[in-house]
């Protein structure tokens, strides 16, 4: 019953967003009845397929399945631009109106700006986020950095999100340029997939392949919970990366020892009791042992907590930047920080902005990366 007032207060608002779209612009064309009945079916149609994108990671396997997916997903990105730049004409023409400067033409002109303005955006944003994501390198300064972890290289990926539209080809891809990085360590920092490992074990093979001298490392994210988390942390191992649930592993060079630890999602602990994120645990009594000691942690928010447990670094994602514009304006509604390399009391804090993308096969203003961390001696 939840779900399905859930879903009918979903499409009544959708319903509402498309009759306003429609009747903010189709008055100011005045294009006659037959282009006014063709976008109405079109508004109609994005009204059925924008709920298909939301629930498109569990739609039944069927031939025409990942069609539909497709559909759905991209209409949820095309929804988003067209809302967006309505209500931003709308803006506008309150301004003119305001101080006396509106003209027929710019009305006219201005509602037929705003579906190609949208269709340009989304085009844009498909290229973004299909194209295989760029090596960001980000140099972390530690002090009393010990000579022998000098230059010291993670490759972070995170925030993948293998599911409809992200599939084998793709991560394949991805697994191959962080192998070629030649980084020490490799860590993956949740969210890599949505949906069961029943759908999706096959897409994840790519995995098996990652290779670093010091090891593989995953962390749980918020979508690993919603897509059945005990399965896919025994499918991660079963694929040779070490899963950090609230634990640590000590690697070293010459004298120096580096810790690397990680903890499951911020939330993890309303899906499963005995996942809660706990970054003095991840620790553990050998905190005081390692020279240097990096937390593997999914949401940014983990930072303060991380910083209290003595960590010297912490790597995250779950941001995704915002990944298209308007809503890398309500990241911080929920997060400490949106993107990039922050402070939190005498701890650094890295946030990727994803190597893949969740949802609509969009990016736009926050392109997706591969990070290579190095570690640099604080001058």
């Amino acid at each position: 019953m939840p779900v399905n007032r859930s879903f009918a207060t979903t499409l009544s608002l959708l319903v509402l967003l498309q009759v306003y779209i429609g009747m903010r612009l189709l008055p100011d064309l005045a294009m006659g009845v037959p282009f006014n009945v063709v976008s109405v079916l079109l508004l109609v149609s994005l009204t059925v397929l924008v709920p298909v994108g939301l629930m498109s990671a569990s739609l039944r396997r069927r031939r025409w399945s990942e069609l539909v997916a497709w559909l759905g997903l991209l209409s949820m990105g095309f929804f988003s631009s067209l809302l967006v730049t309505t209500l931003a004409r709308d803006l506008v023409l309150l301004v003119l109106r305001l101080i006396g400067q509106m003209s027929p033409e710019f009305v006219r002109g201005s509602a037929a700006a705003v579906p190609l303005v949208a269709l340009a955006v989304t085009v844009l944003g498909f290229v973004n986020a299909r194209r295989l994501a760029r090596v960001k390198k980000v140099e972390v300064p530690i002090a009393n950095l010990p000579p022998s972890l000098h230059g010291y290289a993670i490759a972070q990926v995170s925030d993948i999100h293998v599911g409809p539209t992200i599939k084998r080809p793709y991560l394949n891809a991805i697994v191959n340029r962080v192998n070629k990085l030649g980084a020490d360590a490799i860590a993956i920092t949740g969210d890599l997939v949505d949906g069961s490992v029943h759908r999706l074990g096959l897409h994840t093979q790519p995995l098996a392949r990652l290779a670093a001298r010091d090891g593989v490392f995953f962390v749980t994210g918020n979508h690993e919970y919603y897509s059945g988390a005990d399965e896919w942390i025994a499918e991660v191992r079963r694929l040779g990366l070490t899963v950090l649930l609230n634990q640590h592993v000590l690697r070293h060079r010459d004298d120096a020892t580096i810790m690397i630890a990680g903890v499951p999602d911020y939330t993890a602990h309303h899906f499963h009791p005995g996942h809660k994120s706990d970054p003095r645990a991840a620790a553990g009594m050998a905190g005081e042992q390692a020279d240097v000691r990096i937390l593997l942690a999914h949401q940014p928010r983990s930072a303060p907590a991380a910083a209290e447990a003595g960590f010297h670094l912490q790597l995250s994602g779950h941001t995704h930047g915002g990944q298209f514009f308007p809503w890398n304006l309500f990241v911080p509604l929920q997060q400490p920080f949106v993107a990039g390399l922050h402070r939190v009391r005498d701890m650094w804090v890295y946030i990727s902005r994803g190597t893949g993308y969740w949802g609509p096969p969009k990016r736009f203003g926050a392109p997706s990366e591969i990070t290579l961390v190095r570690l640099v001696p604080a001058v």
